[in-house]
């Protein structure tokens, strides 16, 4: 969608696409763009020329911020109450550009619902096989750049179930469904439930399985957030979670991992409100325990906190 606005509303051509995740977070400051450059659902970045984004964990620095606030107009979107970067985007355009494509509209449910955990069940969440959910889980099976790539490129021309039914996306999306449902036999034994208000897990990846962030909740679907530790080889990944199937008011999960790096130097992570994670490269595997504990306590303490404000 931003693709066509910028080429076709706007004149651009686009020369690059370029995935990018979280891992980029401590250079990206001094990462050098390329002009004219648009970033979407992403950091906030000065060279920048177009930017959208919806996570409160945006601005890297006060000085980034404040380069935001002075450049602030229709070529910079932000809204950190927007559910999804998508839906963000599809309202920008329609009422600031008079740019709207109807091709996109199924597609903007599809990623605003994914995006801000809006599934019906645990069980759509977890092993849904409509087309959006089997792409989605075909992004999961590795080889991101290049597949990534693929995708966008697929879906600006053609619809969700055309894209769904193709032979990669097919095979990609029926080997992380049989992975993730061989996570949640290994995951079983390594959750439990603290003080009946939060899962706790930590478990160790293994070939031929795969450990979905939404498991949590179909061991304990009355939980209120789920915090834990996924092990691999070279690193580990710690990840929070309030309940999306329950209404109360939430702690600001983004905010907490934010802050990690002023008890644990050298580690930051962020996400929504509602969602967060930070990943531990190898040097720092052995703080994921104390990292996790100390999540745990963050939220337990912030969430008295909310309900009595509330």
């Amino acid at each position: 969608m931003t693709a066509d606005f910028l080429e076709n509303g706007q004149g651009w051509t686009l020369d690059q696409l370029m995935p990018v995740g979280y891992d980029a977070r401590s250079g990206w400051l001094s990462h050098e763009l390329l002009t004219p450059c648009a970033v979407v659902d992403f950091l906030y970045h000065p060279q920048a020329v177009f930017w959208a984004d919806h996570h409160g964990t945006t601005f890297l620095s006060e000085e980034a911020k404040r380069d935001f606030e002075r450049r602030r107009g229709t070529w910079l979107v932000y809204d950190d109450h927007s559910g999804s970067c998508a839906c963000l985007l599809r309202n920008h355009f329609a009422e600031c550009f008079s740019f709207a494509d109807s091709r996109y509209d199924e597609m903007v449910e599809w990623a605003d619902k994914i995006d801000s955990a809006h599934y019906a069940s645990v069980e759509e969440a977890i092993l849904g096989d409509g087309p959006a959910l089997r792409i989605r889980a075909s992004l999961a099976a590795g080889d991101g750049q290049e597949f990534s790539k693929q995708l966008v490129n697929e879906l600006r021309f053609n619809t969700l179930d055309q894209v769904a039914g193709l032979p990669l996306v097919r095979e990609r999306s029926e080997e992380v469904r049989s992975k993730i449902a061989a996570g949640l036999e290994r995951f079983a034994p390594a959750v439990r439930l603290d003080l009946g208000e939060i899962v706790v897990f930590d478990v160790t990846s293994q070939k031929g399985a795969m450990i979905s962030r939404y498991a949590p909740y179909h061991f304990f679907p009355e939980a209120r957030y789920s915090v834990g530790v996924v092990r691999s080889l070279n690193h580990a990944k710690i990840t929070a979670m309030r309940n999306p199937w329950r209404e109360f008011p939430s702690v600001n999960l983004g905010k907490i991992f934010e802050n990690l790096g002023k008890t644990f130097e050298g580690v930051g992570g962020g996400g929504h409100q509602r969602v967060a994670s930070v990943i531990l490269p190898g040097d720092q595997v052995q703080l994921s325990a104390t990292v996790l504990a100390h999540i745990v306590g963050q939220i337990r303490e912030r969430d008295a906190l909310v309900e009595v404000v509330a």
